[in-house]
């Protein structure tokens, strides 16, 4: 094969790669190093759970601040586990279910199951096993899967209640003693730019997709990514080296390419990412959506849709489940930053069942900063938020406190350099699903 051929396969396999790669890196962290916000290193099968909203010390990118992260590393290679989900009394929460190649196919929570008491066996993919009558079955597509909760606070008076949820949120093994694989890991002797391809070959034989993509993968035999036993990637031939390397490099430049906004999207204009998770084509657990209105209907540019969510807002929901919108400049196309104020005038609030707010992170690390009011995100649950008789609402973004009583109330600090706000609506009615209910554009003063 040609060294430009050989880059072409390599920039499609890091467009396909790209998501289980990043995925797992970020299982391996939690179960290893742990996060920072308090998120200690946590084994396999148990809960880790953060004590307060996500602040400037979560190193998770553009987290939000709006509820209390629970977070599960599940590893089914020795067996099902049994999730016990405590009564949340009517308050909103969700558990979301993520495979290795970060397809959500499960949502537990207020919206799809309900918030009484609940218990769930969660399995391997191709269980012969029975489940007792008292619990219901969810089936990981991957032997290898994530939890990510989300429980809302609604600021400190109401942690308690959150902690004890979170304390009452258990797993435990269906039964005990099984040997678990974890994760394969890469030879230290594969160079530095060819971890990637190690990590993906590794991890595709590991943890199969589904059979449409296994027949997919067929392709990228010439990369040595079907290489089973010592790693094709020891000792490699320097000019192959390169034409991988320069392949990978034109792959992420693919995905962040599609990443940032449109070229002839209007000034200000939010993106909504109502079907950034539609890539899942195949796994449709408790809670998930299977219509076609929820599903990429051409597999091949969901491998794209896949990257680029990955890349962005890895282990986001599906839009029905929290709908996501962002922007990246003003009413008057200039990049947002904190050397200037804005304005952002809700002629009417978003409309959603469980509730909206608006976050803030720097660019290009996406993370929350800090702030003189510790205030890192704004909503319908902000205490004193101040509405016009109208009802309608106007928030104000900017690094510098305001010195009117009102606009401080709807404040929302930003970084001092450049910055991208998140608008999240949780639960979102049929207004913000269809496209309907539009946001608009921060206008400068």
């Amino acid at each position: 094969m040609s060294d430009a051929a050989l880059e072409a396969l390599a920039a499609d396999a890091y467009v396909y790669g790209s998501p289980i790669v990043r995925g797992l890196s970020m299982v391996g962290t939690f179960v290893e190093r742990g996060m920072g916000g308090g998120l200690p290193p946590t084994p396999f099968n148990r809960f880790v759970h953060a004590r307060e909203p996500a602040t400037p010390r979560t190193e998770l990118p553009s987290a939000n601040s709006d509820t209390l992260y629970s977070f599960a590393q599940l590893d089914l290679s020795g067996g099902p586990v049994l999730l016990h989900v405590p009564d949340s009394r009517g308050s909103y929460f969700v558990l979301q279910f993520v495979d290795a190649w970060t397809n959500n196919f499960a949502y537990l929570g207020r919206r799809s199951t309900g918030t009484a008491e609940q218990a769930w066996l969660i399995t391997p993919p191709h269980w012969h096993g029975t489940a007792s009558e008292d619990v219901q079955v969810i089936v990981s597509p991957t032997t290898v899967a994530t939890i990510v909760g989300r429980y809302v606070c609604d600021g400190p008076a109401d942690l308690p209640r959150v902690l004890d949820l979170q304390r009452r949120l258990t797993l435990a093994p269906l039964e005990p003693g099984g040997v678990y694989a974890g994760l394969p890991e890469a030879d230290p002797g594969v160079p530095a730019e060819l971890r990637f391809l190690e990590r993906l070959r590794l991890w595709m034989a590991a943890f199969p997709p589904a059979e449409p993509d296994l027949a997919y993968q067929q392709r990228f035999a010439p990369l040595g990514l079907l290489d089973t036993g010592t790693s094709p990637y020891l000792g490699p031939e320097p000019g192959w080296v390169a034409a991988l390397a320069k392949g990978l490099a034109a792959g992420e430049e693919r995905v962040e390419a599609v990443t940032g906004p449109a070229e002839d999207r209007p000034a200000g204009e939010w993106a909504v990412s109502l079907h950034l998770f539609d890539y899942n084509l195949d796994h449709f657990g408790p809670g998930t959506v299977a219509s076609r209105d929820w599903r990429t209907a051409d597999r091949r540019a969901a491998y794209l849709t896949r990257a680029a969510a990955a890349r962005t807002g890895l282990w986001g929901n599906h839009a029905y489940e929290a709908t996501y919108a962002t922007t990246h400049d003003d009413a008057g196309g200039r990049p947002l930053t904190g050397a200037r104020s804005y304005t952002l005038r809700l002629d009417s609030p978003p409309p959603v069942d469980a509730f909206w707010s608006v976050t803030v992170y720097d660019l290009p690390g996406r993370r929350l900063t800090e702030n003189p009011i510790g205030r890192y995100s704004i909503g319908d649950r902000t205490p004193g938020l101040a509405y016009g008789k109208d009802g309608s609402v106007t928030l104000v973004l900017q690094h510098e406190r305001p010195t009117d009583p009102v606009e401080t109330a709807n404040w929302l600090p930003t970084p001092a350099g450049e910055f991208r706000p998140i608008v999240r609506m949780y639960q979102p009615r049929a207004a913000v699903l269809d496209g309907s209910y539009r946001l608009p554009p921060l206008e400068p003063r």
